[in-house]
């Protein structure tokens, strides 16, 4: 399983390195990345995807939007099929960014594992809770086969 973040605040790297922390109790391979370090042979190479980002002004935010354009072409033409999970830390309500990120995975394909979860503001301890539980969650399910 491959985690990749995008986080100029923190916010969303806090989120990611809970998530991370889930996902290790399932599968002890999980890895994390940043965005700028993550590409499609990483994609490829993992039981499936959790990308975790910031909504800017109703978007992805930059860096994220950055990783989805590098890997949309390479994974397309190699008729990738992994199943992906998405957190999305926004200030503001979230669903524009989760509307554009699924717009790109639909045209990878990349399949939807579980819902967006959507955290507003600083991600408190509920927030971060949840994150671990997602990565926990979607871990098993890929080593399941569920997805």
């Amino acid at each position: 399983m491959l985690i990749t973040y995008h986080s100029q605040s923190g916010a969303s790297a806090q989120l990611a390195h809970a998530a991370l922390t889930g996902a290790r109790t399932e599968d002890r391979s999980a890895k994390l990345l940043v965005c700028a370090e993550a590409g499609s042979i990483e994609v490829q190479q993992a039981s499936g995807l959790l990308l975790i980002c910031a909504e800017n002004g109703g978007r992805l935010a930059g860096g994220a939007k950055d990783f989805l354009d590098r890997i949309f072409y390479p994974l397309n033409e190699l008729g990738c099929c992994k199943s992906y999970a998405l957190i999305i830390s926004a200030g503001n309500d979230g669903s524009g960014a989760v509307g554009e990120a699924r717009r790109i995975f639909r045209g990878i394909p990349l399949s939807e594992a579980l819902e967006p979860v959507i955290v507003r503001g600083i991600p408190d301890s509920a927030a971060l809770q949840h994150a671990r539980e997602l990565g926990a969650g979607f871990a098993a399910g890929l080593t399941m086969g569920l997805f």
